[in-house]
């Protein structure tokens, strides 16, 4: 992007003063504020659904994509190919197929509506995703945006705790704002509040930190990403913490499941002393957790010891058995994205959301850019800075959770997993290319430019 780097100056034309540009860091970093920080439930009245400042955001980075890429020059558009983006592409053309279909069949008028501002959702996502793997292009920008994400993870965990704490939703104060709306609230189960921070519901948010969790362990072994010996790593063990505890007294089996598939996912980063330390810090917290929160232990083992006869549970077993039943009339490309309303059924399950909206290649679709995320992270392997294995290691560890916690509940109908889905797979398919700009192909004309390769400009520090 011709825009994309924020400690690059130019003169201004009057006084030749510099001034910083507007980069895809400083960008995303908006999104990912309005994200966390504002609550997923928070409208502006006018605009209904549509009218989430995320959403809106998502669509001025799309704008904002499009023009730069027209603008750019040609030797900013350097030959990389992107797994991540070419499966998003074809799973938003099989959307359009399987809308226009269901379209063409005929729908009734409350449907509709549904199924547009479902579409307009996708195209936001696509402007973060789009804006994060064409605009991220060097470990610095990278190194940035997790930590960023990590801060906001660890500050989204610290309201959860206070609402467990208080049992006060303490964000109620945005509907008191002329020109929003605010939905959602606190919920309970067994007595114990359950937290959901900014989210609309409890899963929402333990999967916003959960996916977060690779990202933060990760900077809390590299001392926040910094060199070595530098100091100031301990503070970064903070975030872990923080967001252990809320998993812990989230009184969910999604929330622990994801936390311990965010945890065993980076046992492998981790050096043998560093396991240790980890699973000895781990169990005296959790020790510490259940003693200070009386039947919390008990309400947590009930909730697998007792899961068969859980109403959840039930819900979603016996939900299995009407698939086919709602794949009949397309089994090949869904009824529609965002058609099957809740009032036909609520499955909690986004994958089988996925292919009764898409069909069979729906699901597959769905799983191929999940395949391609993790497999641009993982391209990492090859590199030579162990900073960047480390964090494409932790990106790829983010997307798995958010697989896993997508059978939970259908993560894409809610506003901050949806978004940070799309965000982390977008700073996969930035590794992808960071890597190849460092370790360009062999033959002639694959070569980077000396200027982009990553190891040669240092990012920012922020």
């Amino acid at each position: 992007m011709s825009t994309q780097r924020a400690t690059r100056r130019r003169l201004d034309r009057d006084g030749g003063a510099p001034r910083r540009e507007i980069d895809a860091v400083g960008m995303l970093t908006v999104y990912l504020v309005l994200l966390l920080a504002i609550p997923s439930g928070v409208t502006i009245g006018l605009l209904g659904t549509l009218g989430r400042p995320s959403l809106i955001w998502g669509l001025v980075l799309l704008a904002w994509w499009v023009i730069s890429r027209l603008q750019a020059r040609e030797s900013e558009l350097r030959p990389v190919s992107q797994p991540v983006s070419f499966a998003f592409m074809a799973f938003f053309v099989l959307v359009l197929v399987s809308f226009a279909a269901a379209m063409l069949r005929g729908q009734p008028d409350d449907q509709v509506s549904p199924a547009l501002t479902a579409l307009i959702r996708l195209l936001s996502w696509a402007g973060v995703l789009l804006v994060a793997v064409d605009g991220i292009r060097t470990l610095g920008d990278l190194t940035t945006m997790a930590r960023r994400i990590g801060i906001g993870a660890g500050l989204l965990a610290t309201l959860g705790l206070l609402q467990f704490v208080t049992g006060q939703a303490l964000v109620d104060f945005f509907g008191t704002i002329p020109g929003l709306s605010l939905a959602g609230g606190l919920g309970e189960r067994a007595g114990v509040v359950r937290s959901s921070g900014t989210a609309i519901h409890p899963l929402e948010y333990a999967t916003a930190l959960n996916a977060a969790l690779p990202l933060v362990i990760a900077a809390a072994i590299s001392r926040g990403f910094q060199a070595p010996h530098s100091r100031g790593g301990l503070r970064w063990w903070l975030p872990v913490a923080l967001i252990s505890v809320s998993s812990m007294v989230a009184v969910s089996r999604s929330a622990i499941i994801g936390f311990a598939v965010a945890v065993v996912s980076m046992i492998p980063a981790l050096s043998p002393r560093s396991r240790i330390v980890a699973i000895g810090v781990g169990g005296v917290l959790g020790v510490a957790v259940f003693a200070a929160v009386p039947g919390l232990l008990t309400t947590t083992v009930g909730l697998f010891a007792g899961a068969a006869d859980d109403p959840s549970t039930q819900s979603r077993t016996s939900g299995l058995a009407r698939v086919p039943e709602f794949m009949s009339t397309s089994p090949v490309i869904g009824s529609g994205f965002g058609l099957f309303l809740p009032r036909y059924y609520i499955f909690d399950n986004q994958w089988v959301l996925i292919a009764i909206e898409l069909g069979v290649l729906g699901v597959i679709a769905f799983a191929g850019f999940f395949a391609a995320a993790i497999g641009s992270a993982l391209r990492a392997k090859r590199a030579s800075e162990p900073q960047l294995r480390l964090l494409a290691h932790a990106l790829a560890a983010s997307i798995i959770n958010v697989a896993v916690l997508f059978a939970f509940f259908d993560g894409l109908s809610f506003p901050i997993a949806g978004g940070m889905l799309f965000l982390l797979a977008g700073l996969c398919g930035s590794v992808r290319r960071i890597t190849w700009e460092s370790h360009p192909p062999a033959g002639p004309h694959m070569q980077a430019p000396p200027h982009a390769s990553p190891t040669t400009r240092k990012g920012a520090a922020q």
